[in-house]
């Protein structure tokens, strides 16, 4: 279906040779050229959904983990890991995990809905939430 709309944009944008009984001639330099009339960066700025995101599980994790251990309020940061829990293993609080998600959302760029932020309760959780989310960055 892309395909064809892409052949149909093409076939109407490429102008056709039409005999004309002009007493005229007309000069070969005047005519346009299809590598002249459709330049290459035409279709630069299409956006595809179906790419894959930018940011890499790995990139996520230590993003995440490097969050944790600048936050003050976790006891020890060298428990801090990909499957850290946030209450059970960095003794965080709700109101402290609260504090976290807030802090994920601004260093990904995004915004949590409430009800996803309520499952959030570990790295993995947090990295599985940022994956799945097309906009963070």
């Amino acid at each position: 279906m892309f395909r064809s709309a892409v052949v149909r944009s093409l076939r109407t944008s490429v102008p056709r040779a039409v005999k004309t009984s002009a007493p005229f001639q007309i000069r070969s330099s005047a005519v346009a050229r299809p590598a002249q009339f459709a330049p290459r960066s035409a279709y630069q700025g299409v956006r595809l959904y179906s790419a894959p995101a930018g940011l890499k599980k790995e990139e996520v994790e230590g993003r995440i983990v490097n969050l944790l251990k600048n936050f003050d309020k976790v006891s020890d940061a060298s428990k801090i890991n990909a499957a850290s829990h946030f209450t059970n293993d960095l003794g965080l609080d709700s109101l402290d995990t609260v504090e976290v998600v807030m802090a994920i959302e601004e260093e990904f760029s995004i915004e949590i809905p409430d009800k996803e932020a309520d499952s959030i309760h570990s790295v993995d959780k947090a990295v599985e939430y940022i994956l799945a989310q097309p906009d963070a960055h």
